[in-house]
């Protein structure tokens, strides 16, 4: 969505680089190529305006006068001021003390809010929740069918006692002359049968229209009235640009609601209004939508899509999305795989494979990863049902010959092949690539580190040294036996610290003799000293 705005604003740091000083000339240059580029990403010439003063401020004082790197100082600068344009501190639902919580959702139609009812009851759902859809859109033409569908795919009940229009007649433009129910009692006994059925969440989906009007506002109005919801949330749609400030302004004055969210975030608009939304509104951004699917939902933290938009990547989404597609019980029975020296299987990859699946959209996930800006065409080009090609060659192995590669000869790979729908090439270099894979985990394990990468602490040969000659093991029973047990606590500790490197542990380490940017010993770890 934001890959415009993400590589001009890439573009204008580059020049920054390597200066040990910044005149007034490079910060007004800098400062008039952030402006271009927000205006050019449809951001609103207010926001631009208050946003491109308090960075030349800051950025013309001691702040950036008196830093070691004037130019990273700048960038420091820019993603902070962002942050705030975004909303500042990432904002949760609002559950209430006494169930159910009641979330509303108005906008316009087509702003996706229909999808994303179906998406944010997953969400929920997943978090230990029950929620209950209920269907108050009656205008849009089977409206009610589609909440039914979007609920059943997201494994909840929807509450639809009334059809609502299922003719394909838009009562929009019926004058008048065709009711289709009562929006306002089907909010109301959702919420009843919510509280006689013990769900403890329930999301009223409304009707919108394709332009603002006061029909639109009063039912709007009325149903929030009627139910008393504790979250009201405006869905946007964050490709229809600057018309976002006046559609969100508009429902502000007439609903109230309390957070936004951003629907169609996987677009390739330029997105830069409904970035605006908070700032103007001064109403928090509090979900995106980035999908069509049920789990293509994110939480919005400003931070991260400051980082995102600045190209320093969004690390703690991809570990949290990470964190939920992977098994536990897969995870460990993996770590003792590893200490037990056990080899990789194709079992194993399917399992590793099928948990990226998970995951999601994998051209969305290496998007989240630092410095991808200029990789922007490989990501464009990536093939994702390479991996249902991979999937089917593995698939079309027996069970001995997942688990003994080796074994695989010509026979067996014409076989693969003819069964997966490839060619012979193909699942030679499977195999191959597939070699290499096991060799790597092999080397890890002794703690040699990656190949083509330095060894681990205290692990493995480095190349271009002579290596010392063993000693021989001694003739005396018991000096031989001492020799034994300390080569077994040399080799543990050796897999000890490739283990940790592999899954995630890391020794702590004394960083009270750096000096660092306030609240920059976060991204240092667990291990961090805190003074």
């Amino acid at each position: 969505m934001f890959n415009s705005l993400s590589d001009r604003l890439t573009s204008t740091f580059k020049n920054l680089r390597g200066k040990g000083r910044l005149s007034e000339s490079d910060i007004n240059s800098t400062i008039r190529d952030i402006r271009l580029a927000l205006i050019d990403a449809d951001v609103a010439t207010p926001v631009v305006r208050e946003f491109t003063g308090r960075v030349r401020e800051r950025a013309l004082g001691a702040e950036v006068s008196q830093a070691l790197n004037p130019g990273q100082q700048v960038v420091k600068i820019v993603n902070e001021e962002l942050v705030g344009v975004l909303g500042g501190q990432t904002r949760e639902l609002q559950m209430a003390k006494h169930p159910p919580t009641v979330i509303m959702l108005a906008g316009l139609q087509g702003s996706g809010k229909t999808t994303f009812a179906g998406k944010l009851a997953r969400f929920l759902r997943d978090k230990g929740h029950f929620p209950v859809l209920v269907a108050a859109d009656l205008q849009r033409p089977n409206a009610v069918t589609q909440l039914e569908v979007v609920a059943e795919r997201a494994g909840v009940p929807c509450f639809a006692p009334e059809p609502g229009n299922v003719g394909g007649h838009d009562a929009a433009t019926a004058e008048g002359t065709q009711s289709y129910g009562d929006p306002v009692w089907v909010a109301r006994a959702g919420v009843g049968q919510a509280k006689v059925r013990q769900y403890d969440v329930v999301i009223v989906d409304t009707a919108g229209r394709l332009a603002v009007d006061e029909n639109l506002m009063q039912q709007a109005a009325d149903i929030r009235d009627a139910i008393q919801p504790d979250e009201v949330l405006f869905v946007i749609d964050a490709m229809i640009g600057q018309a976002a400030i006046e559609t969100a302004l508009a429902f502000q004055k007439g609903v109230d609601f309390t957070g936004v969210v951003l629907s169609k975030l996987d677009g390739d608009a330029r997105g830069g209004a409904a970035l605006s939304v908070a700032s103007v509104t001064g109403r928090p951004i509090m979900f995106s939508s980035i999908g069509e699917q049920t789990k293509d939902i994110e939480v919005f933290h400003p931070d991260r899509m400051a980082s995102r938009i600045l190209d320093m990547g969004d690390v703690l989404t991809l570990i949290e999305q990470a964190e939920k597609a992977f098994d536990r019980d897969q995870a460990a029975a993996m770590a003792r795989k590893f200490m037990d020296e056990e080899d990789f299987t194709f079992d194993d990859f399917l399992q590793q494979m099928a948990a990226i699946k998970k995951m999601g959209n994998l051209k969305a996930l290496m998007g989240m990863m630092p410095g991808m800006s200029g990789m922007k065409e490989q990501l464009a080009n990536l093939d994702e049902r390479e991996f249902d090609r991979v999937e089917a060659m593995v698939r079309s192995m027996t069970p001995f010959e997942r688990t003994h590669p080796k074994q695989i000869n010509g026979s067996r790979r014409a076989r693969i092949a003819g069964g997966s729908g490839v060619t012979v090439s193909e699942v030679n270099s499977l195999l191959e690539r597939f070699g290499q894979a096991q060799k790597m985990m092999r080397q890890m394990r002794r703690g040699g580190g990656m190949p083509g990468m330095p060894g681990l602490p205290g692990g493995g040969a480095k190349r271009g040294k002579q290596q010392p000659k063993k000693k021989g093991k001694s003739g005396n029973p018991a000096k031989r036996a001492q020799q034994e047990a300390a080569a077994a606590q040399k080799a543990t500790g050796a897999r000890d610290k490739a283990m940790g490197s592999a899954f995630g542990q890391q020794e702590e380490q004394d960083f009270s003799n750096l000096k660092l940017p306030k609240g920059f010993e976060k991204f240092l770890g667990p291990g961090a000293n805190k003074d």
